[in-house]
């Protein structure tokens, strides 16, 4: 008699029980292989702050100061005075950038990108278009340094994005973005000053801009000046240099897509400014009460008044070539990750707008020794109703309306205090 070998397999019970048993391991492990990426993805985010700090220092060791926010060149001959001058041609060349470089472009060589450098300084002859066939170019080429930062998309170098200004946690590309940057320059806790007021012809601002500016920008980083590591008296632990902005993705982000709120003046802010009250755009109605990270659908946009949101191309993290602290700069004034807005008036592209980040809970920030530091979101950020620390003159009479003191302290606190350079405001214990 023969013996009948019987081959028995799984039931569909069996298989449905592997099954689920499968789908909840991979539903347990899921989240930690996101948590483990995004903390691979944080910590080459650190990294990039790392080196920043580093090409500033040696940036510092080679031309004893910290690289110029909001340098270049311009039209000495009396030309050159429009907010929108040297934008040269795409086909003709020329141009200039009228000092509106960001801290960034001087960093190029610093930070591995010596080919960019040389591309800006030197007179360049291609455009985005002809770049990409070697066997075209533009019939004269661009001025050295490049034209204006602000409205050129022909540059090539301003097109032009650099890994190592750019988080991996970050997803933005592309237009209407120039060349995007997570990386921006600590302006202190004053933006009152930051309007659109034109070189005069020997290319120096005036008198009384000046004056304001002295006593509200109070960072690491002045608009238009020369600042060297000694001028930051509370020493460089103590004082953040830099931090990290997310980029916006036009998904109407209170973070990078900012709205436009009353400044006031060049006498002075009004009542309803933010300069007056920061929390003019952190409780604004136009924050979704459902989402509070986005802002009401039905905001319209525009150039000047109240409600109306930034244009396209005038968001948060684009345009690393250009000095308007909307693209590469922050105010510690809001906490992190908060609301920003800017004024829409008196200022370029200014206002409180503050570090942001796509990690959770926080950004990061380069102290002024070159220190990284994770800042969480509920950092200790002092009277938020407080006025903006500011000096205004008025231009008829020359009388001076004055707030908070040149060289008080910060009325926002301990993150306010990291961003003052010279206010007496010692950090003694870890934060």
């Amino acid at each position: 008699m023969f013996r009948q070998k019987i081959k028995r397999g799984f039931t569909l019970v069996e298989l449905l029980v592997v099954i689920a048993i499968i789908g909840v391991l991979v539903g347990l492990l899921l989240p930690a292989v996101q948590a483990a990426r995004e903390a691979a993805r944080r910590m080459s985010c650190s990294n990039n702050v790392k080196q920043l700090g580093l090409a500033i220092h040696n940036y510092h060791s080679a031309y004893s100061q910290m690289p110029i926010y909001g340098g270049g060149t311009t039209n000495y001959a009396g030309a050159g005075l429009a907010y929108t001058d040297g934008l040269g041609n795409t086909t003709t060349g020329g141009g200039y950038t009228r000092y509106r470089l960001s801290f960034l472009v001087g960093l190029t060589p610093f930070f591995e990108q010596q080919a960019l450098w040389e591309q800006i300084s030197n007179p360049y002859n291609q455009n985005t278009t002809t770049v990409d066939d070697p066997s075209t170019s533009m019939t004269s080429p661009w001025s050295p340094m490049g034209p204006n930062p602000g409205f050129q998309n022909g540059y090539v170098p301003w097109a032009t994005e650099m890994a190592t200004l750019r988080c991996p946690s970050d997803p933005g590309v592309g237009l209407p973005a120039q060349g995007r940057t997570n990386y921006v320059a600590s302006l202190g806790d004053g933006f009152f000053s930051f309007e659109r007021s034109n070189p005069l012809t020997n290319g120096k601002e005036s008198s009384t801009h000046a004056q304001r500016q002295r006593g509200s920008h109070r960072g690491m980083f002045v608009h238009r000046n020369s600042m060297k590591f000694r001028d930051t008296l509370d020493g460089l632990s103590n004082t953040i240099m830099c931090g990290e902005v997310i980029t916006d993705l036009g998904d109407s982000d209170t973070r990078s897509d900012l709205l436009r709120v009353p400044g006031g003046s060049t006498n002075g802010p009004g009542a309803a400014s933010s300069i007056r009250n920061p929390t003019v755009c952190t409780n604004h109605a136009q924050i979704d009460p459902e989402r509070p990270q986005f802002w009401k659908s039905d905001t319209v946009r525009g150039n000047s008044n109240d409600q109306l949101r930034t244009l396209a191309s005038d968001r948060r993290g684009y345009r690393w070539a250009d000095c308007g602290p909307i693209f590469t700069g922050f105010f510690t004034v809001t906490p992190p990750n908060a609301a920003a807005c800017m004024l829409s008036n008196i200022t370029i592209e200014a206002g409180p707008m503050s570090t942001s980040s796509r990690h959770q809970g926080g950004t990061h920030v380069l102290m002024g020794d070159g220190a990284v530091k994770f800042i969480t979101d509920s950092i200790e950020a002092g009277t938020q109703t407080a006025p903006n620390p500011f000096i205004a003159v008025n231009v008829n009479n020359g009388s001076i309306i004055e707030e908070n003191g040149v060289g008080a302290a910060s009325p926002y606190g301990l993150w306010g205090s990291l961003g003052t350079r010279a206010s007496g405001e010692v950090i003694d214990e870890e934060f």
